[in-house]
């Protein structure tokens, strides 16, 4: 009786480790590598622009794909901290993946500045195609010794000119605008070179310095543009797509390399397709918003021409000497490759 007993407690035992490895919690691959997994994704961008709804079908398709082995939890709108905190944790480890601006990697490594650089590339598909090839995997190289492995980068847009007092068609439309400009050494050069007065001031604080007259002028993508109502207190929308943003979709190098062979070609695969989803939804969120800006919110609209861009560009020609001199010219020619 007894052996009986302890025999049917020993099979209850037995099934039991079954379903709780069945549940995820804690199988294992093929490799022997754990699975049942949950990777929190943090970025700052709210829930409607493209980076976070191209990101709700990047969870359901790995999700899916790995049939529950790996889980995504998403945390939009700065929920986990502004790009640095959220940079500075998937190096530390203490967040899985995240979605900061290239242009805070600069505290690891100075050359993501040169993505920041107007009138670097001519347009969208050119920037695409450098970070996708030589120019992307240089930049991505240079911060794998921090921790970080760089899955892609997403778009965030192209950065053009709103003014209250003239369009932007020229280098010379520019001297002496103030023009409200980000934290940053590169931004605040770029404006200076053209003779503008560039104004640091917080995104928060932009559209009451437009209002009361800190600044007269502002750059931003199009749909960013449009979603703060900035077409309220400005007059002028000049497409002029100085600089191609974008974002580094990065996740922990130890957390990567501890996923299963499998789970980890899944999830570089859905990154790739999330990359290339979230890129075509933002193109097309931005062509929207330059019309919204004209029909809506009643903005004189200009588009700068090849030939217009060409000339800002020369005339940008000091600043270039100087950042070749910081970046390395190699680097700016690998840049100039995806021109042609």
């Amino acid at each position: 009786m007894k052996k009986s007993k302890l025999l049917a407690l020993a099979m209850t035992a037995l099934v039991s480790i079954g379903l709780l490895t069945g549940c995820g919690g804690g199988g294992q691959s093929s490799d022997g590598k754990n699975a049942g997994v949950t990777l929190k994704i943090g970025h700052v961008e709210p829930e409607d622009r493209s980076t976070h709804k191209a990101l709700l079908t990047f969870k359901k398709n790995v999700e899916d794909r790995t049939k529950g082995r790996v889980k995504i939890e998403i945390y939009p709108n700065g929920a986990l901290g502004g790009d640095v905190q959220l940079m500075e944790a998937v190096a530390t480890g203490s967040l899985d993946m995240a979605l900061p601006s290239t242009s805070v990697l600069t505290t690891y490594s100075d050359e993501f500045g040169v993505l920041d650089m107007p009138y670097l590339f001519k347009d969208a598909k050119s920037a695409f195609a450098a970070l996708d090839g030589d120019v992307g995997k240089e930049l991505s190289e240079k911060i794998k010794s921090k921790g970080i492995d760089i899955l892609g980068y997403t778009y965030n847009g192209p950065r053009s000119t709103t003014s209250k007092v003239k369009p932007i068609e020229k280098p010379e439309d520019l001297q002496g605008l103030k023009i409200r400009v980000m934290e940053s050494p590169i931004f605040i050069d770029y404006y200076k070179t053209l003779g503008a007065n560039p104004t640091p001031m917080s995104f928060t604080e932009l559209y009451t310095g437009l209002q009361q007259g800190t600044v007269e002028a502002q750059e931003n993508p199009p749909s960013l543009t449009f979603a703060n109502k900035f077409y309220e207190v400005q007059k002028y929308s000049s497409i002029d797509e100085h600089v191609h943003n974008f974002l580094a979709f990065m996740i922990n190098d130890a957390k990567f390399k501890s996923l299963s062979a499998e789970d980890q070609k899944i999830l570089q695969e859905e990154a790739k397709k999330y990359v290339e989803d979230q890129r075509k939804m933002e193109l097309k969120d931005n062509e929207k918003a330059i019309k919204d800006l004209e029909t809506i919110g009643k903005l004189k609209t200009n588009i700068l021409t090849t030939d217009q861009k060409a000339a800002m560009r020369k005339a940008l020609q000091p600043m270039y000497d100087k950042y070749e001199a910081k970046f390395g010219k190699a680097l700016f020619d690998l840049c100039e490759k995806y021109n042609k």
